[in-house]
Parts: C-alpha cells; sequence; structure tokens
C-alpha cells in the first residue's frame, strides 16, 4: 500500500511538545465554568500534563442525554489559557464548530471516532479546515477498518494540515469483553508500520471504560511507542455528565503516571545491544525454518485438494478441522504456548488452506 503524507513532527508543534509523550488531560465534557478552570487548575499543578481537553459539542448514542455545552464552553477554554500554562484541544465534528474553535483560539483539534466513519463528515471537516495552521488528532472508527482511519487522516492532510496525528481509542467488541472498546493493538501497530512518520496517542480512557484499566492500558501504549495519552480527568468525575465510569481526579492522575514506566526507544548499552542482535539472528534462522515448513504444509494441502477434485469431495470437512485445532492446541499448551496463540495460528492456516483448495476446485470448472 502506498500511503504519501506530508507530516510534521509532534515535537515540532509547539515548544511544550517537545517533550514527549504527549499528554492530554481533562474531562470527558465541559458542564460548567466552575468545573472546567476547576478542573485544569489542579492538572495543571502536574507538569507532565500539556494540553487540558473537554468536548463541548457531543454526539451521544440516544437523544435525551447529556449533549454539550456548544460554544458556550469556548470562552471556558479561553480562561484555561489565560489562567493556565496549558494548551487547550476539543472534539470538533461540523464545519462551524472547526471555525468557532479556530476563531476562540483553540490549539488542537481532534475528530472523534463517529465522525471518521463517514468519509463526507470527514470532508466537510477538511474544507473548513483549509487555510489553517492548527494541529488535528484524528480518532479511529468505531469499527475496525484500517482504511476508514488512513482515509480520514488523508483527507485532512490534502486539506494542507501537516500537524496530524491519530488517536487510538479502540473498537466496538464484537463479543464480551473486558475493555468498553477492544484496542486492537494490531491495527494500531499496522497504521505505524504504514505510516512511521504519523503520531499516535493513546486514549486508554475509551479503551478501558474503567478507571482501574487505565494505567495498564497507557503502560501499553506507551511500549508499543505512542506519542501521547489523552486520558479524561474530572474534578468530581463520579458526579461527571457523561462518561463518569472512565474518568479520574486530577489526584489520581498523577498516581497513574507515577505508575508508568518510559523506556527507551532504542538501546544504548553496547553488551546488551550485541546480545539482542545473536537473539535476532537467532530468530531468523527459525522464521526461514518455520516458512519452509508452512509452504511444505501447504504443498500438501495442495494435494489434498486435488485428491478431493478428483473424487468429487467438499472441501470442508468439519471434523478434521475440529481434530487438528484440538490437537495442536493441546500439544502447544504442552510447549507453553497460550491455547488462543495456537488458535489463531490454525485458523490462518486452515482459512488459507480452503482458499488454495477452492482455486483449485474452480479451475475444475473452468477446465470443463
Amino acid at each position: 500500500m502506498n500511503i504519501e503524507l506530508n507530516i510534521e513532527p509532534m515535537g515540532n508543534w509547539f515548544p511544550k511538545t517537545k517533550e514527549l509523550p504527549l499528554l492530554i488531560a481533562g474531562p470527558c465534557s465541559a458542564e460548567t465554568e466552575e468545573q472546567v478552570l476547576a478542573t485544569a487548575k489542579l492538572i495543571e499543578r502536574d507538569h507532565r500534563a500539556m494540553v487540558y481537553r473537554a468536548g463541548l459539542w457531543k454526539p451521544r448514542t440516544r437523544p435525551g442525554t447529556f449533549e454539550g455545552v456548544g460554544s458556550e464552553g469556548l470562552e471556558w477554554l479561553k480562561k484555561v489559557k489565560q489562567e493556565t500554562r496549558l494548551l487547550v484541544a476539543t472534539e470538533v465534528a461540523k464545519a462551524e464548530h472547526v471555525e468557532q474553535a479556530i476563531e476562540a483560539g483553540v490549539d488542537i483539534l481532534w475528530v472523534g471516532a463517529r465522525t471518521t466513519v463517514n468519509p463526507f463528515s470527514v470532508q466537510e471537516l477538511a474544507d473548513a479546515l483549509k487555510g489553517h495552521d492548527i494541529p488535528v488528532l484524528v480518532k479511529n472508527p468505531i469499527n475496525p477498518d484500517l482504511q476508514l482511519w488512513i482515509g480520514a487522516l488523508e483527507r485532512i492532510n490534502r486539506a494542507g494540515i501537516t500537524k496530524l496525528g491519530a488517536i487510538h481509542r479502540g473498537f466496538s467488541p464484537m463479543s464480551e469483553s473486558k475493555y468498553r472498546n477492544d484496542p486492537k493493538w494490531k491495527l494500531a501497530i499496522e497504521l505505524k508500520r504504514l505510516l512511521p512518520q504519523l503520531p499516535i496517542v493513546c486514549d486508554p480512557s475509551h479503551i478501558g471504560g474503567k478507571r482501574d484499566l487505565i494505567e495498564p492500558v497507557a503502560q501499553k501504549a506507551l511500549d508499543l511507542q505512542m506519542e501521547g495519552l489523552m486520558i479524561e480527568t474530572h474534578i468530581d468525575p463520579d458526579r461527571a455528565l457523561s462518561d463518569a465510569k472512565q474518568q479520574v481526579t486530577p489526584d489520581s492522575l498523577k498516581l497513574i503516571l507515577d505508575e508508568i514506566v518510559l523506556r527507551r526507544a532504542q538501546p544504548t548499552d553496547g553488551e546488551f545491544v550485541e546480545s539482542l542482535h545473536s537473539l535476532r539472528e537467532q530468530i531468523d534462522e527459525v522464521d526461514d525454518e518455520l516458512i519452509k515448513l508452512l509452504a511444505k504444509r501447504m504443498m500438501l494441502s495442495d494435494k489434498i485438494g486435488e485428491s478431493k477434485k478428483a473424487n468429487n469431495v467438499a472441501i470442508l470437512q468439519v471434523g478434521r478441522y475440529e481434530q487438528i485445532l484440538n490437537d495442536r492446541v493441546a500439544k502447544g499448551m504442552k510447549n507453553n504456548l497460550s491455547a488462543d496463540f495456537v488458535k489463531d495460528i490454525y485458523e490462518y492456516i486452515h482459512q488459507n488452506s480452503i482458499k488454495r483448495q477452492e482455486k483449485i476446485m474452480n479451475e475444475a470448472r473452468i477446465e470443463s
């Protein structure tokens, strides 16, 4: 996939963002002027926070719930900038939000997950952003669609926004999960692989959905070299008008940050580097053998497909597949491999075997 984005490093966005990771903290929603300012002043006491976030226009799942104070809250964010050293950020979903926020001096805008899913809405924002030099962060769409996420980033970038980043806030879970939103780390990793210059901020509040999950999710994100965190922080979270369970107090935010370990992106110790190089060489050798074994297995699968074709036998043999899964999972567990890991591997192997055998069967129809 060829993706070209013109992106300025996050460390160059503002003097305050030179020290990464970037910490964005503040309430899910701005509720009152008193709540906004009191929360901001307590957050400011911890000098690790650089940006104050507060939602003003809140797209809610159902009508009748708190949908934000709207443009009135922009005056409160102005006062946060006047009375603290913090930059301010808010979510935009319409062109008029962009125009009002920029006019009010908001420093960073973000595009919410519900907006990212709609290219028409993203393009409306992109058109409104043309001619402005303001940082924009784009949250992942609700569903795990990497192309939709990348498409939104491309639209904003083509509008001339080079101070561009992504927010990983997790995806709607397909089954029961301990998370509010499934992190699906592999999608965030794939985004980083495809766009290594793109800064990614993690939103552990929306991923976890509960306060006790914020710290471990934040640690994982930084271990994966994400450039920042967005943590919902409220002066009285139990009485918050939206997302109360996932917000923390400023004091709790400090405790979370104290627990997080910041690791170096690259090793510097000579002996460690040499040892790491040796282990990686051994992994490369094992991977070479693994590729050869997988190729051999697929050749055998092709032969089975040819045999099924010759004897007019259906491709899928559910009983055999179940037998393989149970046997390989049991053997994997005996070798200290998790059941889920082995199951995932053999599901992919089986899917590829089915595709190859389908191709063989289709060739039979073309020949006839």
